[in-house]
């Protein structure tokens, strides 16, 4: 009974966000994400859209304002079976428009850029991430409340947060900053950010990281698609697999977690740690409201009993000293 119900309720806010965003009919257009590379080959990602809208933002402009300017980027048709072609391979996007292609090539260490088109369109260039030969580990990340203020700890107040904000008014974590500026070392260490926010916010996060001077990394976003199961996979899933997958297609690096404790991201952390022992160098969990339950508490003690140091606290600060890095 809760799922029918679940459903029609996102259903009408889809149907709500449509009213108030600004629709137009463009012909279908590629957005690309942030790829990674795998023993395979580089992994390309990206979406198949009915148009794009993107609007510069204002300090002075209004909470209406950035409310009609991020619905937008929710407001968007995913467009199905289309072919995307670039460096010798061919791709066709799926039923929510996404595409994803594997290419070959001799690739430098840093950051190349590869350009896909759908037929008849200009190429379009799909970053991804090269890791150096000479890194020393890799850095796995949460967004929210983690990196920047969201409060996504409460329902309400990450919405009201995410939907009257722009790039300019959101507030990165100096703490946060301050720590993976060390762990990337310059760039030789490689980040990536795992996150529940929806792909939809993928290039407004990625223009505010580059604003605020955080550290560059692949993101692995959400899909909030409407199935019969509900909206998008359950927060534990998503970040489970997606750690899952930057483990196996990094081998050789072992990583550090970061996230916070108002998102169940110390159980996360320590499944992750159960499935993949020895892989985990060291855990950092803000705390980012008052009181830590029992079920984070009890997940700090098993990575710890697990023999990864675990630091917790509202800030950032002190983390490297207690992994014994500094």
């Amino acid at each position: 009974m809760l799922k029918p119900l679940a459903r029609r309720a996102a259903r009408l806010v889809e149907s709500g966000l449509e009213r108030i965003g600004d629709r137009d009919d463009s012909e279908p257009v590629l957005e690309p994400y942030l790829g990674y590379a795998t023993p395979e080959g580089v992994v390309l990602r990206g979406r198949v859209l009915s148009h794009l809208r993107r609007s510069e933002p204002d300090a002075e402009q209004s909470r209406w304002t950035n409310l009609r300017q991020m619905v937008n980027l929710f407001v968007t048709d995913e467009v199905a079976d289309v072919p995307v072609t670039g460096a010798g391979v061919t791709a066709t996007s799926d039923a929510e428009g996404y595409v994803r292609l594997i290419v070959q090539g001799d690739f430098a260490p840093g950051w190349v850029d590869v350009p896909l088109a759908i037929a008849g369109q200009p190429p379009v260039p799909f970053p991804a991430r090269i890791p150096a030969p000479d890194a020393d580990y890799m850095i796995l990340s949460d967004i929210d409340d983690t990196m920047i203020q969201t409060g996504a700890h409460s329902l309400a107040r990450n919405l009201w947060t995410t939907f009257t904000g722009s790039a300019l008014t959101r507030q990165v974590h100096d703490d946060a900053l301050a720590l993976m500026t060390t762990l990337v070392d310059g760039g030789r260490n490689p980040v990536f950010y795992v996150s529940s926010s929806p792909w939809n916010l993928h290039d407004f996060l990625d223009s505010l990281f580059a604003r605020e001077g955080v550290p560059k990394g692949p993101m692995f976003l959400r899909d909030l698609g409407l199935t019969d199961e509900g909206v998008g996979a359950s927060h534990l899933t998503h970040k489970g697999a997606a750690i899952d997958t930057l483990l196996a297609v990094n081998p050789d690096l072992p990583a550090y977690l970061m996230g916070d404790s108002g998102q169940q991201d110390a159980i996360v952390y320590r499944d992750v740690i159960a499935r993949h022992p020895g892989r985990i160098r060291g855990v950092a969990l803000r705390e980012p409201a008052p009181g830590v339950g029992a079920d984070d508490m009890a997940a700090f003690a098993a990575i710890e009993a697990a023999g990864v140091p675990c630091f917790h606290a509202p800030s950032f600060d002190g983390a490297l000293r207690y992994w014994g890095v500094e």
